[in-house]
């Protein structure tokens, strides 16, 4: 252990490699939890940084390695340029040697966006954009389109009647007023707001002489109409609190008013508010009441008609990118080959593409240099007179135009599709993506890039992947190292680190236990080092499963399951059992567990369905998510409770974090209330919080640093200067239990706050289970911001596992293995198997074949991805699924239940 602390064991390439460029080298690494770290990684390399979930790999590769490169690169940009660049700050690092440039490809999202959508992500929709505006069949006497016209998100593309959304939003009478039996007293409107602003509106309405005490429906039309639909804002007198009776009486002897109120009609609220809110909450409220509906103009295509009647292969571009990726590489292939489509000249009026050209197919450079030449004799819209726009097409032309852009296209269309994306299409908006999807997006966009001498830093490429993916996802790896760049990628898949040209072991557990270098060095040196977790894992045959599958207690049986890829889907989920449902990306598996099971079920026990996805939606695009079709057939008498476990942040300031999450900080502030000097003080719990005013720092309020604007440098945070990042003020401090301050509590890991809460019994409740499922390295005050999208989800499964089960709890959890080690995957089955034991029954989406093999039962979706899939292929047992000849996760789950 002493050596590891002092020196990360490192094995230089052998004598006479030469496939090392050169070395990164590291020398004092300190952020986070890294101890002073020296390590050298070479360039030119497939480098897999491994450890287990907190032990600090992270921080080395992206927190000090990219956070440098990056810092580097700032330096050389404009001061004001800087100031619109969102930096990530300076690591905390002595010296770094040999960096070359950096790219980072993270699985974070960006702001949600209904526009952003995978051709955007990708670039390809521009290129789409100009085979349209350069190649496509135009209605006669039509001119020449730009290819900004074939886009939604211009002025120019956009269709006038939707601007460019495809759907129409309308407030209606009835999504205003869902009960018209209530009055307007009684809150019928539903769509005003709540609370004062709400009472402020009903106090008008008495002012102008409307009845707010008869049922909505038998109000005059005339009345109804104004006061939902009218444009006029009256300002009249307020006499709050005031009977109507009262109110006339007031206005006829011109008393003095509470106030002079405006109005303001319920549509134009419900508009106003979702344009201009900066309230995400606000402006899901306000969604609710707009109902969304395709666009009649542009029929969801989302463009002006002049743009739609522009067909290239017989569709227009709203068509083109509705196609799978996969569907569009088959189309374009053999016009890249200069091979136009039978279709093409079937909706052609002036015989473009009627001749396949006498060379056959063109070298690039020959594409460029007669596209180049036909360009320059009259065929660019941007630089040609309008005469020139107008002209007919050239047959040639545009045939060669044609030729050269689907070659490019059908270059990154291939790279999309064999990363086993090809099941997407241009339009799909990215907030309905997982993050999983959106990196290998961006991969594929790096690998079109012809980047040379950069490093390229991964986080869990693989996350999200079946097995049968990960073959393409290596080979793209592969093809950016050969393009002379290296790849640092962040990883826990065991192939991908036995396929790695160089191991980054960190170690050797998590939290304040790790932070240190393992090992560095070939993949194989790894198995000498005693001191790795991942050792185990890496060179260890797969264990037998010895285990025998429960027998279901009974079946929760769906039927005609419809959503997205699933068309009239019947399935059985075997209940008091885990079930792990399978397949590859794009299959259905989240459809049907992340989607329709809640859904329905939820419905069943007579509540709302929350999607947490709604959350990183745009609200608009949420509005418009189809509802689930189908129904329960059977077992829902044996389902109690539903819970949902996903992946999404447990908040998203510092305020919210680990202890106020899981309820133990509520007991921890109850033992310091209960201290003589707090009682003497008359001091209650709520003093120890930091969100009151009572307890915290009055310098930062509770934050317990302050942001220093540095303007083009990154701002930088510092420990408040009074209290010292403490967060509570001095008199709050002073308050002990056994010797500790609340912010010294708060300092505690998981691990340390059991020994010292040990008799505890309220307290230890959670700490036990946060400990028990592998979150023992994080601290009890550990903000919510600095938390994985795996300790997020652990986090609301220990809240959940820390109460008395009764049984009869539907969990279902959607991969809950991302981002977490092997080490920790077994520790977090422990778990899963307790509630299942404890009468629950529990339902995993996973690509982890451990994870299945370890399963009572198995569902396997398919047996392609998009369109090939949205079937069930195999149902059972593991042992026979692991059978099914036409499963493509059976090979991989065989070689897991082989010993």
């Amino acid at each position: 252990m002493d050596a590891i602390r002092n020196k990360p064991r490192s094995t230089p390439p052998a004598p006479g490699a030469n496939t090392f460029t050169g070395f990164v080298r590291v020398r004092g690494a300190r952020e986070h939890n890294l101890k002073n770290v020296d390590v050298q990684i070479p360039r030119d390399a497939l480098v897999v940084f491994t450890g287990v979930s907190g032990s600090g790999k992270s921080s080395l590769a992206f927190g000090t390695l990219y956070a440098e490169a990056q810092r580097r690169y700032f330096e050389s940009v404009a001061p004001y340029a800087r100031r619109l660049i969102d930096q990530v700050g300076v690591p905390e690092v002595d010296a770094i040697e040999g960096l070359p440039p950096a790219v980072a490809l993270q699985q974070q999202r960006g702001t949600p966006s209904a526009r952003s959508s995978v051709g955007s992500v990708t670039t390809l929709s521009s290129l789409v954009r100009m085979l349209y505006s350069r190649t496509g069949d135009y209605p006669p006497k039509q001119p020449m389109l730009f290819a900004e016209d074939f886009s939604p998100n211009t002025v120019q593309g956009a269709c006038p009647t939707c601007h460019g959304l495809g759907r129409v939003y309308e407030v209606t009478e009835k999504s205003m007023v869902p009960d018209d039996s209530l009055t307007i007293r009684e809150r019928a409107i539903a769509a005003w707001p709540p609370a004062w602003h709400g009472q402020n509106l009903r106090d008008i309405l008495v002012t102008l002489g409307y009845d707010v005490d008869t049922p909505w429906r038998d109000l005059p039309k005339k009345d109804r109409d104004w006061i939902l639909f009218t444009d006029e804002q009256p300002t009249a007198p307020v006499y709050a609190g005031l009977t109507p009776k009262e109110t006339r009486a007031a206005l006829k002897r011109k008393d003095e008013p509470s106030y002079q109120g405006t109005f303001t009609g319920a549509r134009r609220y419900v508009l106003h508010t979702f344009a201009n809110t900066q309230s995400a909450l606000m402006k899901k409220r306000v969604s609710q009441f707009m109902i969304g509906s395709v666009c009649p103009a542009c029929h969801g295509k989302r463009l002006k008609k002049e743009a739609l009647s522009v067909k290239f292969a017989g569709l227009d571009i709203g068509e083109f990118s509705q196609l799978p990726l996969a569907r569009l590489t088959a189309m374009l292939e053999p016009i890249a080959r200069g091979e136009w489509p039978e279709t093409a000249d079937a909706n052609s009026g002036n015989g473009a593409g009627k001749t396949t050209g006498k060379g056959g197919v063109l070298s690039r450079s020959a594409m460029r240099d007669a596209v180049d030449k036909r360009v320059a004799a009259g065929g660019s819209a941007h630089k040609a007179s309008p005469d020139v726009r107008r002209t007919p097409n050239l047959s040639e032309e545009k045939r060669v135009a044609a030729q050269r852009i689907a070659a490019e296209l059908l270059e990154r269309l291939t790279t999309l599709v064999d990363l086993g994306l090809g099941y997407l299409a241009l339009e799909r908006s990215t907030p309905t993506l997982s993050s999983g999807e959106l990196q290998r997006l961006r991969l594929a966009t790096q690998l079109s890039s012809q980047l040379f001498g950069v490093v390229y830093v991964l986080d869990e490429p693989s996350a999200g992947l079946h097995p049968a993916d990960g073959e393409a996802l290596f080979s793209a790896l592969q093809g950016l190292k050969a393009a002379g760049n290296s790849l640092f990628v962040v990883e826990h898949d065991l192939q991908m680190m036995r396929r790695a040209d160089w191991l980054v072991d960190v170690g050797p557990a998590a939290g304040e236990a790790g932070g240190h270098v393992v090992y560095s060095g070939p993949p194989a040196g790894l198995a000498k080092v005693e001191a790795s977790q991942t050792r185990r894992h890496l060179f260890a045959p797969p264990a037998p499963v010895d285990r025998t599958p429960r027998e279901p207690a009974g079946w929760l049986r769906l039927a005609g399951i419809t959503r997205n890829n699933l068309h009239g889907l019947d399935a059985a989920f075997p209940l008091g059992c885990l079930t792990a449902v399978t397949g590859v990306s794009g299959s259905g598996k989240s459809s049907l567990v992340s989607q329709a099971l809640p859904e329905l079920v939820a419905s069943h026990l007579g509540r709302a369905f929350e999607n947490p996805d709604d959350d990183e939606q745009d609200s608009l695009l949420a509005a418009a998510t189809a509802p689930t079709g189908g129904h329960i057939a059977e077992g829902m008498d044996a389902v109690r409770r539903l819970v949902r476990v996903d992946q999404k942040p447990i908040g998203r300031t510092p305020r919210s974090n680990l202890a106020t999450y899981t309820g133990l900080f509520d007991h921890v502030r109850k033992l310091f209330a209960d201290t003589p000097l707090a009682r003497k003080r008359r001091y209650g719990a709520g003093r120890f919080s930091f969100n009151v005013a009572q307890g915290r720092c009055p310098t930062c309020e509770g934050e317990g640093f302050v942001s220093v604007e540095l303007l083009f440098l990154p701002s930088v945070y510092a420990p408040c200067s009074t209290c010292h990042g403490t967060r509570y003020n001095p008199q709050t401090l002073e308050i002990t239990w056994r010797d500790k301050n609340i912010a010294e509590v708060l300092g505690l890991t998981v691990d340390a706050a059991c020994e010292f809460f040990a008799d505890e019994a309220s307290v230890m409740r959670a700490l036990k289970v946060l400990r028990d499922i592998g979150l023992g390295y994080l601290r009890l005050g550990q903000p919510a911001t600095e938390l994985s999208g795996g300790e997020a989800q652990r986090i609301k499964l220990a809240t959940e596992l820390q109460r008395a089960q009764r049984g009869e709890t539907l969990y279902i959890l959607d991969e809950p293995t991302t981002g977490l080690h092997p080490a920790d995957v077994d520790r977090l089955m422990v778990q899963l198997q307790g509630l299942v034991d404890a009468g629950n029954t529990v339902v995993v989406v996973e690509h982890d074949m451990r994870v299945a093999a370890q399963s009572d039962w198995v569902i396997d979706v398919g047996p392609g991805a998009g369109d090939a899939g949205g079937n069930i292929v195999a149902s059972g047992t593991p042992a026979h699924v692991a059978r099914a000849k036409e499963s493509r996760t059976a090979g991989y789950l065989r070689q897991q239940l082989v010993a």
